[in-house]
């Protein structure tokens, strides 16, 4: 058993590490669960999101799966026998031999064990060709979502578009039988069909607090950085009293520092995106609001969010469903005809760009800044001239949309270029 924490694409990478890991054990898995979490607020379920039947079908000749425990151990206390597993029982990028040294031999004494929170607890490498190709399975094949948000997905793609496109992969792949349609008689053939940029902008205030970096608010900002983080990061303020203070402006040299609004904004238009571009904004919670974006929308006006392209009561049955909403945001940003980040280390971005270099054909470009190099950049703003500015970002930028093989100990979600995912072997 699994019960998977975090949101939508941490509890993804979780089920995929699951369906390897019993794989590698020899064990029935019993259909994850996803824990409910006090920042996520959201009571979702694995057949909430993704499709049941599908996937057990999809991996049947794999894994052998089920959706409860058998009845004869139902009634077993697991944490009483020893049986319950949390984080802190086993090391980040676990390897298969923590996993067989220390939990096989509870699996084979008490018959069933329950693995909780199991978040990043498989490591990428070392790992025996096999895995790989199950979770490059599970992640690109068998999780499908439930009708309901591919529906939901459709009419974002097809709002944005305004009118008909080409039905690609990854639309195929993404919404299923929703494939996007004609949605207006308003077509013009010279145009052609309306394309658009989706932007994951990472600056919510959960991130930005944890940084500790100053981005020009002043006092108030300060306090109520520092408010937010003795609420929800107590580790982190007992460690910063024991450690060296570092500055805001090292932490920007050093890349630390989640890219501004302003600064994404700016990126944009180095690399040659018009005042007149669609951009989706993938997660709302800017911090600051309205007027921290004012700057963004100002230099890019057509930019549309899941909020304002679906009604309320296309958006009603999402409510309150945070992970359910993140799907909407994972089908805009995975079919967009660019998708560009704030920040390589987010999941989403990560599980995207997967999707992207699988799905795409190559012909779905990813734009991933590097933030360390691009701090040096705007640090010469007082006398680097446009030219100059724009060659280096877009020098930067295509040399990091290169599509890599995956790398030693890179994640298979994110680079799938590899023989046990999407390479051919000869």
């Amino acid at each position: 058993m699994v019960s998977a924490n975090g949101g939508l694409n941490q509890q993804r990478v979780a089920i995929c590490n699951a369906v390897a890991l019993a794989s590698l054990l020899n064990a029935t898995l019993v259909l994850p669960r996803f824990l409910y979490s006090n920042v996520w607020k959201d009571p979702s379920q694995f057949g909430d999101i993704y499709q049941e039947e599908y996937f057990v079908n999809v991996m049947k000749d794999e894994v052998n799966l089920v959706k409860d425990l058998p009845s004869h151990l139902k009634s077993l206390d697991i944490e009483a026998i020893g049986s319950l597993i949390t984080d802190a029982d086993i090391v980040k990028e676990a390897k298969p031999i923590d996993y067989l040294t220390k939990v096989l031999p509870l699996l084979l004494q008490n018959g069933v064990v329950h693995l909780l929170g199991f978040g990043n607890r498989l490591g990428f490498d070392p790992l025996p060709s096999r895995l790989q190709k199950l979770r490059c399975k599970c992640n690109f094949h068998a999780l499908k979502f439930v009708p309901k948000i591919q529906e939901a997905g459709s009419l974002l793609i097809r709002r944005i578009r305004e009118y008909d496109t080409a039905q690609r992969m990854l639309d195929k792949q993404l919404v299923g039988e929703f494939l996007p349609g004609s949605l207006s008689k308003k077509h013009d053939s010279e145009r052609g069909p309306s394309k658009y940029l989706a932007l994951h902008l990472r600056f919510e205030v959960d991130m930005i607090a944890y940084s500790l970096c100053d981005f020009g608010g002043g006092e108030k900002e300060k306090r109520e950085l520092q408010a937010y983080r003795e609420s929800h990061f107590p580790l982190l303020i007992e460690r910063l009293k024991h450690s060296k203070p570092i500055s805001s402006s090292e932490l920007r040299n050093l890349g630390r520092c989640p890219l501004t609004p302003e600064e994404a904004a700016l990126v944009l238009a180095g690399l040659g995106f018009k005042r007149g571009a669609y951009i989706y904004l993938a997660s709302s919670r800017i911090y600051g609001g309205d007027s921290r974006m004012h700057s963004f929308t100002s230099l890019y006006p057509n930019l549309v969010t899941k909020e304002t392209l679906l009604t309320p009561s296309e958006l009603a049955p999402f409510r309150n469903f945070s992970s359910q909403l993140a799907a909407l945001d994972f089908i805009a940003c995975a079919t967009a005809d660019v998708f560009a980040m704030t920040d390589s280390g987010s999941q989403l971005s990560s599980l995207v760009s997967g999707f992207r270099t699988y799905y795409g054909g190559g012909h779905a470009p990813t734009l991933r800044p590097n933030k360390k190099r691009l701090a040096a950049i705007l640090s010469e703003n007082s006398t680097i001239g446009w030219n100059s500015f724009e060659d280096r970002v877009r020098k930067m930028i295509g040399e990091g949309q290169s599509v890599l093989i995956r790398g030693y100990g890179r994640s298979i979600y994110r680079q799938p270029r590899c023989p046990e995912c999407m390479c051919k072997t000869q």
